[in-house]
């Protein structure tokens, strides 16, 4: 049952690449199909275990998104990332939970646990369906900055209003809430500078261990932000997003790990939900939960976005992609949890309510965010060259790196000779290893798509080297004098004579 279990789990990863649906509803639908009232007929009731495997499947989901996300892109968009993670956040509570309360019925706890609970989005459930379909960077910037920060402020409301006994007043939640995230951010960045300086100035005997050492490192800084009181979700991503930035050594073997892990966990995830659903309890509260999606997804998200995003004056075309974009998937699903192991009165009903709200407005949501990004002409119709996968070891006694990477099929690198790379003085092209053949190039070598390249870079220029072959990926030999970022400069013109 366990290899079947992973053999269409491993389909459903292909399927899902190729059609732009969210792998969420696939991963569920597994673990709904060999669960109670499905096929393999597996009763699993245990919210507590799955609370527990949620979150750790959660900490390495976040890592993974940090180490993805690029600072250059993410930087211009963080303030109104961080307004739309805490204020857009107090909005969607509460219209949410006024929806349920007043067109459902539901009792005020159960109305604002629904309404906390659904209002953390998903950048993985966003931008699975979103990659075929370029966005400008501010939209995307916001989108998944937002999803890394509003994660944290969503756990403590729920945690809050899933605590047996009264509620504590709004302006204790606040206070809460900042001490948190203020606990988060510092143990984050701290673990996080501390962690890629260390890295990159210690060689570890063996380049395997690179991978592991930065999702240790991500971990630890969750582990410390729990164990401080603070959020150790933003700990983490944080953290993850700081290392992910270093330009550590090894980095596409690390990136490819992190992201094997983030598979790993999804699917995990996502079937275990699965398995703790009873299909036939859902009917009862199917339409209440198309009803409180409505609220959500028409009311309160727009409203949000329009609010928080109020002072930043972004263009209105922007403000609806980002209104439909609010996709929930696995963070809410794992939050409803929290209400039924605290035993609170009618948690069950309130796990339905989210299950069925968040496969339903996915189903709904995911495949209609290209048609509207184009619709709304939001999608850059201009392809940019490739950009390079430099990977770097460490050359401890030389105090160098050795910079490896494959000039991938658009790169503007193609019919660039070594000389006009202009490398920085303490760099050098020293092989190119081209059709399974490798020589040391001259000057006037020409440098083709899909050759190999080994750069040594002393340490001091190392940066500038990497920068340099970057702005050549995407501009060619003239990327200094267009202005193509990334460069030090256009180089000195040679004199006559």
């Amino acid at each position: 049952m366990c290899s079947l279990v992973l053999l269409v789990a491993v389909a459903a990863v292909r399927v899902s690449s190729r059609s732009g649906l969210p792998s969420l509803l696939i991963y569920l639908g597994i673990g709904v199909a060999i669960g109670q009232d499905g096929i393999g007929n597996v009763v699993f009731d245990n919210a507590e275990l799955t609370q527990v495997i949620g979150y750790a499947a959660l900490v390495v989901i976040l890592a993974e998104g940090g180490l993805g996300t690029k600072w250059k892109e993410i930087k211009p968009a963080l303030p109104a990332a961080i307004v739309l993670s805490l204020v857009g956040v107090a909005v969607s509570v509460s219209v949410t939970a006024a929806g349920a309360h007043y067109l459902v019925g539901l009792e005020w706890r159960q109305a604002l646990l629904i309404g906390a609970v659904v209002s953390s989005t998903d950048a993985a459930a966003v931008f699975s369906v979103l990659r075929k379909v370029p966005l400008p960077s501010r939209v995307t910037g916001v989108l998944e900055a937002e999803s890394g920060f509003n994660d944290a402020p969503v756990v403590i409301l729920v945690v809050a209003f899933a605590t047996v006994g009264p509620v504590d007043e709004w302006y204790v939640l606040i206070g809460k809430i900042a001490l948190e995230l203020a606990i988060g951010v510092a143990i984050g960045l701290a673990v996080g500078f501390l962690g890629s300086y260390g890295l990159r100035h210690v060689a570890l005997p063996a380049s395997g261990l690179y991978p592991i050492a930065v999702m240790a490192i991500a971990i630890t800084a969750y582990a410390a932000g729990a164990m401080a009181h603070g959020s150790g979700f933003l700990a983490v991503y944080l953290a993850a997003m700081v290392l992910g930035n270093a330009k550590l050594p090894h980095w596409p073997a690390t990136r490819g790990f992190a992201d094997g892990l983030g598979w790993i966990a999804q699917i995990g995830m996502f079937v275990l939900l699965g398995l703790l659903v009873t299909p036939h309890e859902l009917v009862h509260d199917f339409w209440p939960a198309v009803i409180i999606g409505l609220v959500l997804t028409m009311v309160a998200r727009p409203l949000e976005v329009f609010v928080s995003l109020l002072p930043f004056r972004l263009p209105w075309q922007e403000q609806a992609l980002m209104s439909w974009a609010g996709l929930r998937g696995a963070v809410p699903i794992i939050l409803a949890t929290i209400p039924m192991v605290s035993g609170i009165e009618g948690s069950e009903r309130v796990f339905n309510i989210v299950f069925v709200l968040v496969v339903v407005y996915t189903l709904v949501q995911g495949p209609t965010l290209p048609w509207l990004a184009r619709k709304l002409k939001l999608g850059n119709s201009d392809e940019t060259a490739s950009d390079l996968g430099i990977e770097s070891a460490p050359l401890e006694k030389l105090r160098g790196h050795l910079l490896s990477f494959a000039i991938p099929p658009a790169s503007r690198m193609h019919g660039v000779e070594v000389s006009e790379l202009r490398l920085p003085p303490g760099a050098s092209v020293t092989l190119v290893v081209r059709d399974a053949r490798s020589f040391v190039p001259a000057p006037s070598t020409v440098l083709r798509r899909g050759d190999e390249l080994l750069v040594v870079a002393t340490d001091p220029v190392r940066d500038a080297a990497e920068a340099r072959l970057r702005a050549v990926a995407r501009g060619g030999k003239l990327a200094g004098w267009l202005g193509t970022g990334g460069d030090q400069g256009p180089a000195k013109r040679p004199r006559k004579g």
